[in-house]
């Protein structure tokens, strides 16, 4: 009995915990895509007097949207897992 109940907390838990890598995700690389693709961040820092830091903007942008790629893919592949198990079990 104890071991149901557990898993029903951990489904509770790991349904929030997906829903917020699958946001954080999508938000992350959306940001991430925008300010690789677009202007965006080299007019703010040219604007602000920060143009000396552009040299290094690849180095920490294009990291930053595959990592944020990566977890969106993590985190839709968990719930499907999670989904798939729930119905076959």
């Amino acid at each position: 009995m104890q071991a149901t109940r557990r898993v029903c907390r951990a489904d509770g838990m790991t349904e929030k915990t997906d829903r917020k890598l699958i946001a954080t995700g999508i938000t992350g690389t959306v940001i991430a895509a925008l300010c690789c693709f677009t202007p965006m961040l080299v007019m703010l820092f040219g604007a602000v007097g920060l143009s000396a830091w552009l040299g290094w903007l690849d180095y920490v942008l294009l990291p930053a949207l595959a990592f944020f790629a990566a977890l969106t893919v993590y985190a839709v592949w968990r719930r499907q897992r999670r989904q798939t198990t729930r119905t076959d079990g």
